[in-house]
């Protein structure tokens, strides 16, 4: 009811305590049917149920479905609002319907601006945000329209509400803005619930910080996305055993564990884990609020503490998974949603190792079958992160190690590829280069895949680097299977005259430390040898050999012990007949 949503690349959480995975559990069935597993048939058994609720959090997927007629070709056919959504939390969805509008204006897309504020408007009915509501009605229904009598009665239930859990845990957030007191606290070790439930002074109980973090919630929904946060903070350092912190350190980020100075090897054993702010232990209610706290850090678009979120929340997963408080199902559908509300961060972060933390998340085991079970259109994004940082992951590896560590990156995503029953331009770019070797089919996808990247809510920053990364994919393909290039056919390839195309090869031999030259007379560029070392193929070929001989051992085990019990069973039928 305060602040209506940023026009920013940030998408927030629906529920700051409650997980917003919750409410979409049975999406993970998409394609799950080749797995004939016990977990399938228990959801299939509880779909109908879990349906209804979802029936509210789906209400923007159907509306944009039935009510947005998508045209059979054109940018309208790549667009992946629709797919994307299902797996965000609502709040996340307003940035990406601002975008749809800002290409509407631009008349880069044939959507209706009435249809994009309609689904508008579907997405704030369940939230407390009913200021921005009435502004979004009176555009659905013009100016002069009168608001309807429900919207002012929940405004006033709001208002009363929001006062009521403020005084409810009045006493904690006096505490928690004392800085002076709290730092006294920290520093005692007494800053836990139950140093101050047992202190009277504080007038703080369980029951107090539960209705904390509930007000944490509520001022998400209202759209206080920083008072969100910030509570959100208070509340996960209550249950967190951080390191002693240094004489001269007082910094309440330290006790989240950001920035946070290490101390004496004889404390380390108390701590708590840092890659989730240092708590002792996870439970399943923990999880829900690290999942509030990752989707508060996207929207006030603290785009470091975000990564350190979603560090945060993967972590947390697996630790519930290994404790067996986590059925593998549900599992998968967390690291589902996961890499959603990754994208957020991973492309705002691009510059500062967002895309090869995303590549590692993405080609990782347990997320790859996310992927390629639960949602395979977000190949588009892995493929697209990993031509963007192929370089850089080249230039940051040994230098004799040449450009094995790129072909390592292009081989996984191809297996990834023939994983996932997807395409689009960009998909289709990296198979005709990679796979088919087809140049001209590649060239045409190439030009498509500008006007996809620019529709893209989170690639549409990436378009102008992409698009020389793309070409310069082209080029390494083309000169693998040439020892001279003619430089005329070389720019039509590119998309360039010779002369820009010259320029062009000589600026990237330069930059790229390419094993090439120019010849000026013949107007043609000669490649150099580009063997693989020896070391290189043995480290290629043994690289899982570990994994490898693991498995083979394992299958070795298990065939024994199947002849061992065929064999017991013929011993034993034997006795039965003698007898």
């Amino acid at each position: 009811s305060k602040k209506q949503p940023p026009t920013c690349r940030a998408p927030t959480k629906e529920t700051v305590g409650v997980c917003a995975a919750t409410y979409h559990p049975c999406l993970v069935l998409k394609r799950f049917n080749r797995f004939k597993t016990k977990t399938y048939s228990t959801l299939k058994k509880n779909k109908q149920q879990q349906s209804r609720d979802l029936q509210h959090s789906l209400q923007f997927r159907f509306n944009f479905q039935e009510k947005i007629t998508l045209p059979k070709m054109g940018v309208e056919e790549w667009d992946l609002t629709s797919k994307v959504s299902p797996y965000l939390d609502r709040h996340m969805m307003f940035p990406l319907l601002e975008y749809l509008d800002s290409l509407i204006t631009s008349g880069s897309i044939s959507y209706s601006t009435k249809d994009i504020a309609s689904a508008r408007l579907s997405l704030l009915r369940p939230t407390h945000m009913v200021d921005y509501a009435m502004d979004i009605y009176k555009s659905v229904h013009g100016e002069a329209s009168e608001i309807p009598a429900e919207m002012e009665e929940q405004k006033k239930q709001v208002y009363s509400h929001l006062e009521e859990l403020r005084v409810g845990c009045s006493a904690l957030d006096d505490l928690c803005k004392n800085e002076e007191e709290r730092a006294k606290l920290v520093a005692g070790g007494q800053w836990t619930v139950e140093a101050l439930s047992v202190n009277p002074a504080y007038k703080i109980t369980p029951e107090v910080v539960d209705t904390y973090c509930k007000l944490a919630k509520y001022n998400f929904d209202c759209g206080d996305y920083q008072s969100a946060r910030d509570m959100l903070e208070n509340y996960i350092s209550l249950y967190a055993k951080p390191p002693a912190p240094e004489a001269n350190v007082d910094d309440d980020d330290d006790i989240l564990g950001e920035n946070t100075k290490t101390t004496k090897s004889s404390d380390s054993g108390n701590t708590g884990n840092s890659s989730i702010y240092y708590l002792k232990s996870v439970s399943p209610e923990m999880l829900e609020v690290l999942w509030g706290k990752l989707a508060c850090e996207i929207l006030v678009e603290k785009w470091g503490a975000a990564s350190v979120a979603v560090e945060a929340v993967k972590t947390a997963i697996e630790t519930l998974v290994s404790s067996k408080q986590m059925t593998p199902v549900k599992a998968l559908q967390q690291r589902t949603w996961l890499l959603h509300w990754s994208l957020f961060v991973f492309w705002n972060d691009s510059a500062k190792g967002g895309l090869e933390n995303m590549v590692d998340l993405y080609l990782s085991e347990k997320y790859r079958q996310a992927v390629t079970t639960n949602t395979p259109h977000l190949l588009r994004y892995l493929t697209a992160a990993v031509l963007l940082c192929k370089r850089r992951v080249t230039k940051r590896a040994a230098s004799g190690s040449n450009n094995s560590e790129a072909r390592r990156l292009m081989k996984n995503l191809i297996n990834v590829m023939s994983d996932c029953e997807y395409s689009d331009p960009i998909v289709e770019f990296v198979n005709c280069l990679c796979v088919k070797f087809d140049f001209e089919s590649a060239q045409k996808k190439l030009a498509e895949c500008e006007s996809v990247l620019s529709a893209d809510f989170f690639l549409c920053k990436q378009t102008a680097l992409f698009m020389e990364e793309a070409r310069v994919f082209v080029f390494e393909n083309y000169c693998r299977i040439h020892n001279k290039i003619d430089l005329s056919a070389l720019g039509e390839k590119l998309a360039m005259n010779q002369d820009q195309a010259e320029r062009w090869i000589v600026d990237l031999i330069r930059n790229a430390n390419l094993d090439a030259k120019i010849d000026s007379e013949e107007k043609c560029v000669v490649m150099g040898g580009n063997d693989q070392s020896v070391y290189e193929q043995v480290m290629d070929r043994t690289r899982d050999l570990n994994v490898r001989s693991a498995t083979l051992v394992q299958n070795l085990n298990s065939l024994l012990n199947d002849a061992r019990k065929e064999k017991a069973q013929k011993e034993k039928a034997a006795r039965e007949e003698e007898y």
